[in-house]
């Protein structure tokens, strides 16, 4: 770490420095670099030479190469599990010891895998594995688990096969975390895109709940979030966060003239507003509060921090069946249709100044929209009033603002035991590593 930025680190932790000076000294992402790619992996996307854009100093390289990879977790080794839900698989590569970089199937026979997390219990060491109708976990040792000691944690959790749902479930993939309580917390997101039912299912369908580590005392911990992806705990505190996919194809809830704007547009689905409606979020998730969906949107007109709720047209007209002092305002927008999928903090990692006190979100792009949005890596520096500061662009590259196409979506990123950042991407199945230097 050079000598500049071990200032800046003393200023920070001093608590000289306001948000913006925090912000100045994060490096973006704007030199374009060759991402290395061995030569066995030289296939469709990588047949020919690719270049992203990351802050300078930094490299890039390919790790692995696995179809439709989500999430990420790394091992007490050090070795790299990466979840395929299409495939019931999870998936391991090794990195721990004098062994080439090679992909082994860790166990199978699994329902739509997503969330991993390690935890120790006592003397033995569990990996829980969230799939979409339930939770289970495994002793972990040597580099193998066995589906002769799985345990199932949580039953019965919604997908498309529960009854009422006819099939459809918009999505079923499950996330999951481990409280310093010594807790458990499952996200389960909403079967639709704006539909008041998955407020009254059991359990509710837009909700985080808490678990003992072995399932028992269920509590409903918060509501109003419409499909949380990446949970992750605050280092040092008890504080759970999540990143937030929101609504699509909102309509025009003003019925009244703004702006330019006149009250022809209320209930109508307008491009020009649905672009920018309503921002994904970053939330300090706290017991008991309710986040809004579906009746309430995040309002990101005049910024992304702590905004205004509208209402929205479909379920709360005009404030007609809760007002807006129901909700707990948004801590941080996302851009809208990002679609923020796996997140990380750094405070205790061993990434390099001044990365290592914020965090990190992969955003897997839009759909909802008429120019793309998202297919990137984003850094959120953490202020002294413990929030997040301004999005920071730290990988991009995957998505060609010019001619819109896309070879790349990234899914999920952790932080290895080097200080390294890994990215999955599940468009061209690829497993990055990320090294920002020291």
């Amino acid at each position: 770490m050079n000598a500049f930025f071990r200032i800046v680190l003393i200023l920070v932790t001093g608590g000289f420095f306001s948000g913006s000076a925090i912000l100045a000294q994060i490096p973006g992402a704007h030199v374009s670099v060759k991402v290395a790619v061995p030569e066995s992996y030289q296939r469709k996307p990588f047949d020919r030479e690719r270049e992203l854009k990351v802050p300078e100093g930094a490299k890039i390289s390919v790790l692995a190469r696995i179809e439709k990879a989500r999430f990420l977790a790394v091992s007490p080794e050090g070795d790299v599990l990466v979840s395929q839900p299409s495939s019931g698989k999870v998936l391991f590569i090794k990195q721990s010891g004098p062994s080439e970089h090679k992909v082994y199937e860790l166990i199978n026979g699994l329902r739509l895998p997503h969330g991993m997390v390690f935890h120790g219990v006592g003397s033995k060491i569990y990996l829980y594995i969230s799939q979409s109708n339930r939770i289970s976990r495994f002793i972990y040792s040597n580099d193998s688990i066995g589906r002769a000691n799985e345990e199932i944690v949580v039953s019965n959790l919604p997908d498309r096969s529960s009854p009422g749902l006819g099939g459809a479930y918009g999505h079923e993939l499950k996330n999951i975390a481990i409280g310093p309580d010594e807790k458990l917390y499952v996200d389960i997101a909403s079967a639709t895109n704006a539909d008041p039912a998955d407020t009254r299912s059991d359990p509710v369908r837009c909700a985080i709940y808490q678990y003992d580590l072995d399932g028992k005392n269920r509590k409903l911990f918060a509501t109003g979030i419409r499909n949380a992806e990446g949970l992750a705990f605050l280092p040092g505190t008890d504080e759970l966060w999540a990143v937030v996919n929101e609504r699509d194809d909102i309509r025009y809830p003003f019925d009244g003239k703004r702006g330019e704007h006149s009250a022809s547009d209320y209930g109508r689905v307008m491009r020009w507003y649905v672009d920018d409606h309503p921002p994904d979020e970053f939330i300090h998730v706290k017991e008991g509060a309710n986040y809004g969906w579906p009746f309430a949107n995040p309002n990101p007109d005049k910024g992304l921090d702590h905004m205004p709720f509208d209402p929205d047209y479909d379920t709360n007209r005009n404030w007609s069946r809760f007002p807006e002092n129901s909700f707990t305002r948004i801590d941080k927008g996302i851009p809208a249709h990002s679609a923020p999928l796996g997140f990380s903090f750094l405070q205790t990692t061993r990434v390099p100044f001044p990365y290592r006190n914020g965090a990190v979100v992969a955003l897997h792009g839009s759909w909802d929209r008429s120019r793309k949005t998202g297919y990137k890596i984003i850094f959120f520096p953490w202020l002294p009033s413990g929030e997040p500061g301004a999005q920071v662009d730290l990988v991009t590259g995957w998505l060609d603002d010019e001619t819109q196409r896309i070879w790349g979506r990234p899914v999920d990123i952790v932080p290895d035991m080097e200080g390294n950042l890994l990215i999955s991407d599940d468009y061209s199945g690829t497993i990055y590593k990320l090294s920002l230097g020291h």
